[in-house]
């Protein structure tokens, strides 16, 4: 007897339909990427953009980045940057040691905000709003579900970060960064037992990096 053939894939449901767009206002949106790294920096983007007003088709591609695979996330960065208002921040490895992740992150987000120049709501992904955020600026837990903008800023700064830490891995190959971009992979992990770690990676997540 044989088997039936296998029901097709059915395309990911994303959160935002062209039909919708009404009811998103426009907003700056804002997201970082790399908190839970064990090395590299913490990137943040920014972006502000009416909903209603984008290219055909583009609303509805757009969702948390951690949804999207690597060849969609590629392809959208340039079609977000050409049509919404971007700006990025990062921090450092070492500022994050110093002033711990959260704080950092935070910072980070408050500079990427403050270089868009605009008076707009801002929406943040997460609990936390940054202290140097005035105006109408507000917490969204699980935004880039909920907030268009946020999802386009979470893509932007995961395709930023990515290359960055490609880049990065071409000085320290042995971590396999363009793989795993700084996350505790299996292989990353074996890499700072066996050489130690870089001056890329966070000291104060010692706990977190075995071989330390």
């Amino acid at each position: 007897m044989t088997k039936p053939p296998p029901s097709p894939r059915k395309p990911a449901i994303r959160p935002f339909a062209r039909q919708r767009a009404s009811l998103f206002p426009p907003v700056i949106g804002c997201d970082e990427v790399g908190r839970g790294a064990l090395c590299g920096p913490v990137v943040v983007c920014a972006v502000w953009f009416d909903p209603t007003a984008l290219p055909k088709g583009l609303l509805a591609r757009l969702d948390d980045s951690k949804k999207i695979d690597r060849a969609e996330r590629e392809a959208l960065y340039p079609l977000i940057a050409g049509a919404a208002r971007v700006s990025f921040a990062a921090r450092s490895a070492r500022y994050i040691d110093v002033y711990n992740i959260r704080n950092a992150t935070l910072q980070a987000m408050t500079q990427a905000v403050a270089r868009l120049a605009l008076d707009a709501p801002v929406r943040i992904d997460g609990i936390d709003v940054p202290r140097g955020l005035s105006g109408d600026a507000m917490a969204v837990v699980k935004g880039d579900a909920k907030v268009p903008q946020i999802a386009a800023a979470s893509i932007m700064a995961k395709v930023m970060r990515d290359r960055l830490m490609a880049r990065l891995a071409q000085r320290h190959i042995h971590y396999r960064w363009e793989q795993n971009s700084g996350y505790g992979t299996k292989a990353h992990r074996e890499a700072i037992m066996t050489i130690g770690p870089s001056r890329h990676h966070r000291r104060s997540f010692g706990d977190l990096l075995s071989g330390l």
